[in-house]
């Protein structure tokens, strides 16, 4: 399972590149999101383009993934400029449509690695048509803007039912790694990270964002990455048969929040 730790703080780049952390995430995406997720409790970032340099600066081990803004008439130069600075991966937010894709993997041209950052009900419903452009690396499913993109009321709806397991399988058949959201730390969420982590397994997901959790300085970040490596091996090991009956409980503990959140 590679690990996605969003900071632009240079002493917990530091930290987190030494503990093992696969994926050092500079968030550069700003246009529309906070029109999009204002009015939710989430990170909307401060980084910026310099932090590409300054972050890649200090890294030994970790990968650097850089997300850039939605194709537009700027992206050409966003683009070269996080290549220019080190970036290995760079991610496309918000796209809708193979057109978007085969523009953007035309800007990498071949000098970083490509990952898709599928969160709108437009990708989802056009997967095929997207899935046939050569040269994606990567597809990271973000359930928090997809969730909005359909007029869900919780995050985590997006995991109920089949509606998953029909994306990540036509990924999957073409090779494609890919992951699913983010996760909180063991004990902690309100779909618990551990359950969370059993639906990635059964998925067959190999990444994941790491909450903002993982940043309030009250726990030791070492301790909390070690009991997500540990339960993730433990969880590997699960039958066919058990996944099946912790993705009840997800679909359950959902739709139990979901209707919650309605009837406020």
């Amino acid at each position: 399972m590679k690990l996605l730790y969003i900071s632009n703080s240079i002493d917990e780049v530091k930290k987190a590149d030494k503990i093992g952390i696969d994926f050092i995430f500079i968030d550069l995406e700003i246009n529309g999101k906070k029109e999009r997720q204002g009015h939710l409790d989430t990170f909307i970032s401060d980084h910026n383009i310099e932090d590409v340099r300054k972050v890649k600066e200090v890294l030994k081990d970790a990968k650097l993934l850089v997300r850039v803004n939605p194709i537009g008439v700027e992206s050409k130069e966003e683009i070269d400029k996080v290549i220019e600075y080190g970036a290995d991966v760079v991610m496309l937010p918000i796209f809708k449509t193979r057109e978007e894709v085969e523009k953007f993997i035309s800007l990498v041209n071949n000098r970083a690695k490509v990952c898709l950052l599928l969160e709108t009900s437009e990708a989802f419903f056009r997967i095929d048509d997207i899935l046939s452009v050569k040269g994606i690396d990567y597809i990271h499913i973000g359930l928090n803007d997809l969730h909005l993109s359909l007029g869900l009321d919780f995050m985590f709806e997006c995991l109920v039912g089949d509606f998953m397991e029909h994306l990540v399988s036509k990924i999957a058949k073409k090779g494609i790694e890919f992951g699913i959201g983010g996760i909180a730390r063991i004990g902690e969420g309100e779909l618990l990270a551990e359950v969370i982590l059993k639906e990635h397994v059964r998925l067959g997901s190999k990444m994941a964002i790491l909450s903002r959790a993982f940043r309030d300085g009250t726990k030791e970040i070492e301790k909390e990455i070690e009991k997500i490596r540990e339960e993730y091996k433990k969880d590997l090991l699960l039958t066919k048969e058990e996944l099946l009956e912790n993705k009840n409980k997800i679909d359950k503990i959902v739709r139990e929040i979901a209707f919650k959140r309605r009837h406020k």
